[in-house]
């Protein structure tokens, strides 16, 4: 499969999951209150630092060896099994603590529950890696989708029936259910059903620096609800998430579609000599050129998102919002440098680059916490800022990249994402009294078409893969 239709299939996926999660959100939202929402998102959270290990690397293993034996496959699903089944033992077990902790009683079903889900977890995840490695992107799409729509179903209904916070709990175990169940009717020829101790160490070693790097950047990524679920409570936490729910938009329309082929693909790079330094600048000319005009969109029209999308009990989530969005917009530019890390076999440099990020990170959100939720949003902002320093000072040193050619690679991007705001503040000028949503699908239709004006007439790199691809 070529890169183009790779990205094809995988943008056609993302944004299929995204219609049909924003759809739930929208209908969730007005079903479950910002408590039992927060108690679900403290759960959740835990449950993603544990993830971290759970995976263990096994993944990225298996992308980025460059050759795959029968062996080395049932090497890595004995770690899979092995890890996922001992932090599920473990989860069970914290859940008691953890509800004591936060005085929430109603946490220990849903971590109880979470903790089964990591039971289930390991028979799917080397079939998905061995997808992945082969860019059999039409497979992912048919696993993720049906993951989607099994866990949507099930804490709607759940919802509509008055089960709270338990419906998405029972929703993610649903989903579990339904990937693997997929997974295995799509899994790849040769993959072995039966675990095997020889040759764990190496997948042992591999993965430990991987997931040291992954586990400290999740925690950087969790401290925010974890401190505010501690300091301020449940309701904080609940509107905490729709915040970042919206700013996590870009993540499902564009950086979860990219990065499944971006990591493939610059693994190939270091295997064939490639131009690293010219692959990682194509890749952040094309995020910006999205990244940043639809982060000045979010933030500009963030009261009309908010009450289209959740209601009028999330409005407190708006002024964080906007700071949020500064903090992403910042760090675009370099959410894909992992993925060029790891393909290189730096999985040690980007360890060291998440322990410096996140230390600064937790200890801003600890500082500000006590502060409300705003400030929170600043500490993260400074923490996006810190990070984006420390890698380009990696990218700097590991590639040679340079200011200078960075900002030859984004300046287009930025001048797209002026284009786009100038049609989207005139319409809001000219219009301000419009209602809620269709104030908001004019302005996006307004700053979509200057955008793509812009694109086409600054010759974009962007707008020039996408025209290729049609010509197909």
């Amino acid at each position: 499969m070529t890169p183009r239709l790779s990205f094809l299939i995988s943008f056609a996926e993302k944004y299929t999951l995204l219609l049909l999660n924003t759809g739930s959100t929208m209908i969730l939202a007005r079903l479950l209150t910002p408590a039992d929402t927060g108690v679900y998102a403290i759960g959740a959270v835990l449950t993603g630092v544990v993830q971290v290990l759970r995976d263990f690397g096994v993944g990225t293993y298996l992308i980025q060896e460059k050759t795959l034996s029968s062996q080395k496959l049932r090497a890595a699903l004995g770690v899979s099994l092995l890890i996922g089944w001992l932090l599920a033992i473990l989860l069970f077990a914290a859940s008691y603590p953890a509800a004591q902790f936060y005085h929430e009683p109603r946490l220990l079903p849903v971590l109880q529950l979470l903790s089964f889900n990591l039971l289930l977890l390991p028979f799917s995840a080397v079939a998905l890696a061995c997808l992945r490695r082969q860019m059999r992107f039409k497979a992912i799409f048919a696993i993720n989708v049906s993951q989607a729509v099994a866990q949507i179903a099930c804490s709607v209904v759940l919802a509509m029936l008055g089960w709270g916070f338990l419906s998405l709990a029972l929703g993610t175990v649903a989903g579990t259910l339904a990937t693997v169940i997929v997974a295995f009717g799509c899994r790849p020829d040769g993959l072995p059903c039966l675990p095997s101790w020889r040759g764990m160490r190496d997948v042992l070693s591999f993965g430990s620096f991987s997931t040291a790097g992954t586990l400290i950047d999740e925690l950087g990524v969790a401290a925010p609800d974890l401190i505010i679920g501690k300091v301020a409570g449940m309701a904080d936490v609940g509107i905490y998430g729709k915040a970042t729910g919206v700013i996590n938009v870009f993540n499902q329309m564009v950086t979860a579609a990219i990065s499944p082929v971006i990591f493939p693909l610059f693994s190939t790079q270091v295997r064939t000599g490639g131009d690293l330094r010219a692959a990682y600048l194509s890749t952040a000319s094309y995020i910006t050129a999205m990244a940043w005009p639809f982060f000045a969109f979010v933030a500009f029209m963030a009261p009309e998102l908010v009450s289209v999308l959740y209601g009028p009990q999330w409005m407190a989530a708006v002024p964080m919002i906007r700071v949020l969005c500064l903090s992403a917009g910042l760090y675009s530019v370099f959410n894909m440098a992992r993925y060029l890390f790891v393909a290189m076999g730096e999985v040690k440099a980007q360890a060291r680059l998440d322990a410096q990020a996140v230390v600064v990170r937790i200890a801003a959100v600890l500082v500000t916490a006590p502060y409300g939720l705003e400030a929170v949003a600043w500490a993260v902002v400074g923490g996006a800022m810190w990070r984006s320093a420390l890698t380009y000072y990696y990218l700097h040193h590991l590639v040679g990249l340079r200011w200078s050619v960075l900002l030859g690679a984004t300046w287009r991007s930025a001048a797209t994402a002026t284009g786009c705001m100038t049609g989207a503040l005139a319409v809001q000028w000219h219009t301000p009294h419009l209602q809620e949503f269709s104030q908001l699908a004019l302005t996006a239709l307004a700053g979509g078409t200057c955008w793509l004006l812009a694109m086409w007439g600054l010759r974009h790199a962007l707008a020039q893969e996408a025209l290729a691809l049609l010509h197909r």
